[in-house]
């Protein structure tokens, strides 16, 4: 049974698992990224992103938020985000943790959005020694609900960010569900745009394991390593991790699993917009659906085995579709409460 709660419930792609398996089946390789299978993804990702930029690998994408955000600051200095970020929200404080006490300052913003105004007054809020100084302003793409910053905005956050001398990391973890939905190039949304360090997700989007952190200003990057081997997050098998990015960056599957994904989000949209007393909260961008339901019905859904989560996001329930939901489980699922909510 599919199921709405997240797309990290989702298994492995087979274009994924097909490297996975080709990594294990190539004999022994040299440990800790020192291998063909690793440089080889690296490589990759500079020819997808059209630009000479450090490439590492790591777990999980708290790991590659937190280190990526410890490589940017000092403990006395903050990181600007929006109020429902996920390193502010979903992190378990391990961006300060990680950064030795960096601050976080959140801002609010219509649409799980950071705007350019609300950086400006975080950042001319305070200039005394007793306020954590700003350093860095991090934004999610796509949002924490659902929806997309466009180029012009990233431009926009950009420029305030580096006429205050901050420094832009980039939450992707769902990153490709974002090219998806704007269908431009990665690069016109990153380091074009104005983007240092970008954290790009690949577990929600069918890898097994495993996100990159990519420094568009390689300066940037320096010691990174020893970030990443200290925080236990070198992989001494490095190419289990990496291997199956091939998988994805071959002939573009990460944009047609993020293009499924998308696509399912909007028949769930769809089909739940017209529903008697469910409210959708956001227009839906990516592969996530907000909407409000009755509780009895939400909780008839759970009852009859549907899971999905309501404390994420600014409220109502979060339908998170993957690389391989399928129209009838959406189907399926709409069917089911619209009968809940006419009974």
């Amino acid at each position: 049974m599919q199921q709405f709660a997240s797309d990290n419930q989702a298994g492995i792609c087979p274009e994924a698992l097909e490297y996975l398996l080709k990594s294990n089946d190539s004999g022994h390789a040299s440990s800790y990224g020192d291998d063909a299978w690793t440089q080889r993804v690296c490589d990759r990702m500079r020819d997808l992103f059209q630009t000479d930029c450090e490439v590492f690998f790591v777990f999980n994408g708290t790991a590659a938020n937190s280190l990526a955000l410890a490589s940017l600051c000092q403990s006395y200095h903050s990181v600007i985000c929006h109020e429902l970020a996920h390193i502010e929200t979903d992190e378990c404080g391990g961006p300060e943790f990680f950064s030795n006490g960096s601050k976080l300052l959140t801002a609010k913003g219509e649409n799980g959005k950071l705007t350019a105004d609300a950086i400006e007054a975080l950042v001319t809020k305070r200039a005394d020694i007793h306020y954590p100084r700003p350093k860095v302003v991090s934004i999610t793409q796509s949002t924490e609900v659902g929806t997309v910053y466009c180029v012009e905005e990233i431009r926009a956050i950009a420029a305030i960010a580096k006429r205050r001398q901050l420094r832009v990391h980039m939450d992707g973890a769902r990153f490709a569900n974002a090219v998806a939905s704007l269908n431009v190039h990665p690069s016109e949304i990153t380091w074009r745009a104005g983007v240092d360090v970008l954290c790009f997700g690949g577990t929600k989007n069918g890898l097994p394991v495993g996100e990159v952190v990519v420094f568009f200003d390689k300066a940037l990057a320096e010691d990174f390593a020893y970030r990443v081997k200290q925080a236990g997050q070198l992989a001494s098998k490095m190419r289990f991790i990496s291997a199956p990015w091939l998988g994805l960056l071959d002939n573009d599957v990460w944009l047609r699993n993020a293009r499924h994904a998308n696509a399912m989000a909007q028949l769930l949209h769809q089909r739940l917009r017209d529903i008697p007393g469910v409210r959708v909260l956001y227009e839906p961008q990516s592969n996530a659906v907000f909407a409000d339901l009755p509780k009895q019905a939400a909780d008839a859904m759970r009852a009859g085995g549907w899971k999905f989560y309501q404390f994420i996001g600014a409220g109502g329930c979060r339908l998170m579709c993957a690389w391989d939901t399928q129209p009838q489980t959406v189907e399926r699922f709409a069917a089911e409460l619209r009968g809940l909510c006419l009974a």
